[in-house]
C-alpha cells in the first residue's frame, strides 16, 4: 500500500484553492493515491423576503439547484494532467468545516491539501476559521500555506529541500519522522531548524555571556543529533535565536525550501513553543507547510 493512498482536496473555487489542488494533483500523481475533491457549500439562510418575492418557493429548491450548479462545476474544476489516478468527486452541505473533519475520518483521508484564507493586509493577521478547526480537528497530516495561487505549474511542481522545525516536545520525533520519509521519497535535501528564545542571550539590553549562547546551542544540538540517530533522520541542523515564526520562515526563505513540516498537537494546536507560534508560522512562511 503507498504511504499516501487517499489525498482531500477542499474546494471553493478560489485562486488560492486552485493552487492547493495542483500540488494536490502532484502528489497524487507520484504516490498513485486516490484524489478527493470535495465541495462543501454552507446551508443556505431563508431570506427576510415574503414569499411571493422570492424566485423559489422553499430554500430546499434554492439549495438543490445550487448543489446541482457547484457539482457541474466541480465536474471540469480538474485539469486532468494526470490520468493515472483516481478521482473523486462530491458536493454537499453544511458546514464546511465539520463536514471536511467528518469526511476526512470516516474516509482514511491520508492528508488534507487546503488553502488558508487570509486576505491582503491582513493575511498575517488571519486564519481563515474552516482552515482554524480542519488543523485543530483532524490527525492526518494538513498540507496548507499563504500562497497557494502562486503555486507553480503542474509539471514544474517538485520537492528538492525540505524544512522541518521542531521544539523538542513530545511530538517532535514524529514530525522528523515524517519529514525525513518525505524528503527520501523525493530525494530532497532535509534540514532541521530550532529556535532559541532570544532571552536566553539577553535581556532588557544587557547581552549575558558568549560561553552560555554556546552552552545554549551545543545542548539543543545534542538533543536533536540524539533524537536523529535514534529514528535514523539525518540531516543539517540549524540552531536559531529569536521570535520563533520570523526566524523558522527566514531560514526556509535562505534555504530556498520546498516545504516546511511542522507538528501539530492533538489537543490544542501545536505542541510546546511551536504551538504558541503555529497559525503564525502558517501565515508568514514562504513555502508550503505540513502540520503533523
Amino acid at each position: 500500500m503507498a504511504w499516501l493512498s487517499k489525498i482531500l482536496a477542499p474546494v471553493a473555487f478560489s485562486p488560492r484553492c486552485r493552487g492547493a489542488v495542483q500540488y494536490a494533483e502532484a502528489l497524487a500523481c507520484h504516490f498513485h493515491a486516490e484524489l478527493v475533491l470535495l465541495h462543501v457549500a454552507p446551508t443556505p439562510m431563508a431570506p427576510y423576503t415574503p414569499a411571493e418575492a422570492m424566485a423559489y418557493a422553499t430554500t430546499s429548491e434554492l439549495s438543490a439547484e445550487r448543489l446541482e450548479e457547484r457539482q457541474a462545476e466541480l465536474a471540469t474544476y480538474l485539469g486532468g494532467l494526470c490520468s493515472d489516478i483516481p478521482v473523486a468527486r462530491e458536493v454537499m452541505e453544511g458546514d464546511p468545516a465539520g463536514r471536511i473533519v467528518d469526511h476526512a475520518r470516516g474516509h482514511a483521508v491520508d492528508m488534507i491539501v487546503m488553502a488558508t484564507h487570509g486576505y491582503g493586509p491582513f493575511r498575517r493577521f488571519l486564519l481563515g476559521s474552516v482552515t482554524a478547526k480542519v488543523l485543530h480537528d483532524v490527525a492526518c497530516p494538513v498540507w496548507t500555506g499563504p500562497h497557494m495561487e502562486n503555486a507553480p505549474a503542474y509539471q514544474t511542481i517538485g520537492f528538492r529541500k525540505v524544512v522541518c522545525a521542531i521544539d523538542l516536545a513530545q511530538d517532535s520525533g514524529a514530525v522528523l519522522q515524517w519529514g525525513k520519509r518525505f524528503a527520501r521519497e523525493f530525494g530532497a535535501e532535509f534540514t532541521v531548524v530550532h529556535v532559541l528564545p532570544e532571552s536566553l542571550v539577553q535581556l532588557g539590553g544587557v547581552y549575558f555571556d558568549p560561553d552560555w549562547r554556546n552552552l545554549a546551542v551545543t545542548t539543543a544540538r545534542d538533543q536533536i543529533v540524539r533524537l536523529q540517530e535514534k529514528l535514523q533522520t539525518p540531516g543539517e541542523v540549524v540552531i536559531e535565536f529569536g521570535d520563533v515564526p520570523v526566524a523558522v520562515s527566514d531560514v526556509a526563505a535562505r534555504l530556498r525550501a520546498d516545504l516546511l513540516v511542522i507538528g501539530r498537537g492533538r489537543d490544542a494546536g501545536i505542541l510546546g513553543r511551536l504551538r504558541a507560534n503555529a497559525y503564525a508560522i502558517l501565515r508568514e512562511s514562504p513555502c508550503p507547510v505540513v502540520t503533523i
